[in-house]
């Protein structure tokens, strides 16, 4: 089975590794640029393109790895002439019916919920893998693909795969984005992030034996408010973080039923 993969950045490049090491065969690599798209074909030992026209004719599955918005400008440029074949996406937040709407006569969904990043290798037997296809027997063989690739395979509809994306992205972007302002913060005071590590560590930890809701800790958590003004004092002096350490205190506060600061 030929797979062309169109995209070439972080979720690309370990996807089409972890196809490579399953047994795929990939046939081409699209990127709007020659740089990423040589990088990765030449990672891969296939060949490469940087125009719609020149993909392959025969691949039995095309596999977009774009960002959203270029995925949703695109998709009739990577059917066109190829309607007949099997066209997926990786996008957590884009329907599946963006295929049919761009002319495509099978399709569906292959959504791995992890973080890629350049330089960090991700084990893909430990990835939830949730796909959708738009009919059975298409399902069978997205099915087929994503089993090579990982033991947590789901269905998941388009609609409830938006709801699992946003949580995915309180759990990890927002979470990461916390670390970043910690590491700002610390920063200021001639201290390493990795001081932190041991803390993050074993918050991480406890999340695969207890709840989130049981693992808060935190003076929010303690309603203890001499300290969160304290905090808030301290802040005052750069707007976004006052807002941020109020906000989400003021949240922990209402989850555990106490008024806010």
């Amino acid at each position: 089975m030929k797979i062309t993969l169109i995209g070439a950045g972080n979720v690309a490049t370990s996807l089409g590794c972890a196809l490579q090491d399953a047994g795929c065969q990939i046939a081409m690599v699209y990127s709007r640029t020659e740089k990423s798209a040589s990088r990765l074909a030449s990672l891969l030992s296939v060949p490469y393109t940087i125009s719609f026209s020149e993909l392959p004719a025969d691949s039995d599955i095309y596999i977009s790895v774009l960002a959203d918005d270029s995925l949703l400008q695109y998709a009739p440029e990577i059917v066109k002439g190829r309607e007949g074949a099997i066209f997926l996406h990786t996008a957590g937040s884009v329907p599946m019916d963006i295929w049919r709407l761009a002319g495509a006569e099978n399709y569906g969904v292959l959504y791995p919920m992890q973080t890629f990043s350049q330089g960090k290798k991700v084990d893909w037997k430990t990835v939830p893998v949730f796909v959708e296809a738009s009919a059975s027997n298409i399902l069978q063989i997205v099915n087929n693909v994503a089993n090579k690739l990982s033991s947590n395979v789901k269905e998941l509809s388009s609609e409830d795969r938006s709801r699992l994306h946003i949580a995915a992205i309180f759990a990890c972007n927002f979470a990461n984005r916390m670390m970043a302002i910690s590491a700002s913060i610390l920063n200021e005071i001639g201290v390493d992030f990795n001081v932190m590590m041991p803390l993050v560590k074993e918050m991480a930890g406890k999340l695969e034996v207890m709840s989130p809701q049981m693992a808060q800790t935190g003076p929010a958590r303690r309603n203890d408010r001499k300290i969160m003004k304290d905090h808030l004092q301290i802040l005052s002096s750069n707007e976004d973080w006052y807002n941020m350490y109020k906000t989400v205190s003021d949240n922990i506060l209402k989850s555990c039923g106490n008024d806010r600061l």
